[in-house]
Parts: C-alpha cells; structure tokens; sequence
C-alpha cells in the first residue's frame, strides 16, 4: 500500500511540475506569437486546462504527500524537509486556486474580438509560471535529497521512542 501511495505521489507532483513546463510554453507563446489567433487562443485554452490539469494535480500532489508522509517514518511534522515541502505544495496550491480567477478574466478578454491583442497578452502568467516551477523543483530537491534537521516536535518523538525501546 505504502508503494502505491508513494507511486502515485510521484505521479502526482511530476504531472503537476510538467504541467506547469506547459504553461509556461504557452504564456511565452502568448507574448511573442504574432499570430492574433494563436494568441486569443492560448489565453483561452490556459482556464479550462488549469481545471482540468493544474488543479486536480496540485491537490493530489498535496493529499498524497500528506497521506504518504503520516505512513513513512517520516513524518509530517518530524523533519524539517518534509514540513518546507508540505508548506510550499500547500502554498503553490492556494495561489493557484486564487490565481484561476486571473484565468478566467484573461479567457475573457482574449475570447472578446473588440479588445485590443495589446490588453489581451499578459506576461503574468509567464512569470507565475516560473515561481511555480522554482517552487515545485525545490520541493522536489528536498524530496529526492532529505537534507537533515529534525523538528523540535520530531526530536521529542525520536527521543520518546528510544527511551520506550532503550
């Protein structure tokens, strides 16, 4: 059970990094193209494949990292790499709901033929993109190399455990 859990935390959180690598592509598209349609038309695909990618996989990347953390020695709170990595999913993944309502204000704007393409292109998205993706492979350095450094809380648990077995 635990190897499923991890397998699809794994996937998760590396469709959730990939995805952003996408966004990326199409906010740079978005600013440099010089095809009006091609430019509309990223603004508005970039709503509906949040919903559809972005969401479901930050908040899966979230639920099983939690769930894998609580049946790991690990621990949510024990160590002070899996407590960042919690608080940088956690983080990445409000801004993300938050910024939807930005999707959805430049889906609108791109989808309206009287705007001008000037208000159209939006390089928020470019550099929301680019945080995201600082932010997800730094949650990913910690996961892959586990720097030491237990928590107060993690110390406490660890010293409980040797004087119970000790």
């Amino acid at each position: 059970m635990r190897r499923l859990a991890l397998t699809v935390h794994v996937v998760a959180s590396v469709g959730w990094l990939g995805a952003v690598v996408v966004f990326l592509a199409l906010a740079v598209i978005g600013l440099t193209s010089g095809d009006v349609p091609t430019v509309r038309g990223v603004y508005l695909v970039m709503e509906p494949a949040a919903w559809f990618a972005l969401v479901p996989l930050a908040l899966a990347s979230l639920l099983t990292g939690i769930l894998q953390s609580l049946g790991t020695p690990w621990g949510v709170l024990k160590h002070y790499w899996v407590l960042f990595k919690l608080l940088i999913t956690i983080a990445a993944t409000i801004i993300l709901l938050i910024y939807m309502k930005t999707f959805s204000l430049m889906a609108r704007a791109a989808a309206d033929s009287t705007i001008d393409l000037a208000w159209v292109r939006n390089p928020s998205p470019a550099l929301h993109s680019v945080l995201a993706l600082m932010a997800l492979l730094v949650a990913t350095t910690l996961a892959v190399y586990k720097p030491g450094g237990m928590t107060g809380y993690g110390l406490r648990k660890h010293r409980e455990l040797r004087q119970r077995s000790g």
